[in-house]
């Protein structure tokens, strides 16, 4: 019995530790490097009816949410080249800033874009402060 309980508690820390393995960034610091005009690649991967209603600008629409199937994650493949010619920053955005983005974080990292580049958008667009700040449409 206890060497089940021993198992079960370090599975579920090396869960947790994996899930707390990406970067995030707060609303109000993205918001003060769009402000001064830095250079960043924003990996938009919300569905596409979510894109239209609100994204960031400068976004990249890519509608890889949730980032749970090859097809889903091989609609990030179009990012690959953008990151892979720049030394800036990549964002990546989601809905709301939990599993769909750490998918499209992990792929990412797969694809060889260094984690110290990357960044999730804690709480996604969702928890997005600056309303007036996000463009409608495309």
């Amino acid at each position: 019995m206890m060497k089940r309980i021993a198992l079960t508690l370090t599975f579920t820390l090396l869960t947790a530790g994996s899930a707390l393995a990406a970067n995030f960034i707060e609303s109000d610091e993205l918001k003060k490097l769009l402000d001064q005009k830095q250079e960043l690649i924003l990996v938009d991967i919300q569905p596409a009816a979510d894109f239209e209603k609100q994204h960031l600008p400068g976004s990249i629409e890519t509608n890889a949410f949730p980032a749970k199937t090859a097809e889903e994650k091989a609609r990030l493949d179009k990012v690959l080249p953008i990151i892979s010619q720049s030394k800036a920053p990549v964002i990546v955005i989601c809905p709301r800033g939990k599993s769909g983005a750490k998918n499209s974080y992990d792929y990412l990292l797969s694809k060889g874009v260094p984690a110290e580049r990357m960044k999730i958008l804690e709480d996604g667009i969702a928890g997005w402060e600056f309303e007036q700040f996000l463009i409608k449409g495309r």
